[in-house]
């Protein structure tokens, strides 16, 4: 059986203050947490608070993961931060293609114009580079894949997630892929308070499965891990985390208060 993951993305939240009092909470609810099956759970808090967290969750079940990386171990790239950084301050995880670099808003923010949208520019060639990048650094990649509600309207879902899947993952080994955790995120549920309609979630990562699968062989696409994200709450996680395909979430929001990221965990 597939361990479940339960993924805290915070984006742009916390300071050096506030995300070592939402570990420190988050590890306290932990304790007394119970699933009906092994979960890894995972916070993914900014880059000044990485090393921080890093210390107050040593020696517990909670893992570190990075919200983005460069593709280049380093060099005169001014503001990024190499795959090798991360491994070194203890991140075991790191996302990849989420739908925020890539300039792709839920709810797009009314000061960002073309010119703006541009700031944020993630293609999926960009995106398979820090991939491969993830895995030379022994880091696990969480690859976001999803459309948007334009994408959607137009009966789009399915060649859009295929088509970055396919990209996204030029280059990488059946034996990586196995390891490879995959987030279904539709951009149009993200920050917005919709949810993917339960059956269509489970229909959608059982495609990312198969497609896997057709890329890498059976055996990658039994063994990778497929996560949900988009306005995960602890209201609708046990009836999204039932579904034989959905392997755990990648939690925004909700993740910013323990209690709630808790009961999250505790919906498997």
């Amino acid at each position: 059986m597939r361990t479940r993951i339960i993924a805290g993305n915070w984006k742009m939240n916390g300071t050096l203050a506030e995300s070592e009092a939402l570990v420190t909470g988050l590890l306290a609810r932990l304790e007394s947490v119970s699933s009906s099956r092994a979960t890894e759970v995972v916070v993914c808090p900014p880059f000044t608070a990485l090393s921080s967290v890093s210390r107050l969750i040593a020696g517990s079940a909670i893992r570190l993961g990075a919200q983005d990386m460069f593709w280049k171990a380093r060099g005169a790239y001014t503001g990024q931060i190499s795959a090798l950084m991360l491994d070194e301050i203890g991140c075991a995880y790191v996302i990849v293609g989420h739908s925020e670099p890539r300039g792709r808003f839920g709810v797009p923010d009314p000061d960002f114009d073309e010119q703006i949208l541009a700031y944020f520019g993630d293609t999926d060639a960009v995106i398979n580079r820090k991939v491969l990048a993830a895995f030379d650094a022994g880091l696990t990649p969480i690859l976001c894949v999803g459309e948007t509600l334009a994408e959607r309207l137009q009966n789009d879902t399915d060649s859009v997630v295929t088509g970055q899947l396919f990209l996204c993952l030029k280059g990488i080994s059946a034996e990586q892929a196995e390891t490879l955790v995959i987030a279904y995120e539709p951009v149009w549920a993200i920050g917005t308070g919709e949810v993917c309609d339960t059956e269509e979630a489970e229909r959608v990562c059982g495609l990312i499965r198969e497609t896997v699968a057709r890329l890498f062989g059976d055996r990658a696409g039994d063994a990778v891990r497929v996560l949900y994200g988009g306005s995960v709450k602890p209201e609708n996680a046990r009836q999204l985390l039932a579904r034989p395909n959905i392997d755990g979430a990648l939690v925004g929001g909700a993740s910013l208060k323990a209690a709630d990221f808790a009961a999250i965990v505790a919906a498997g």
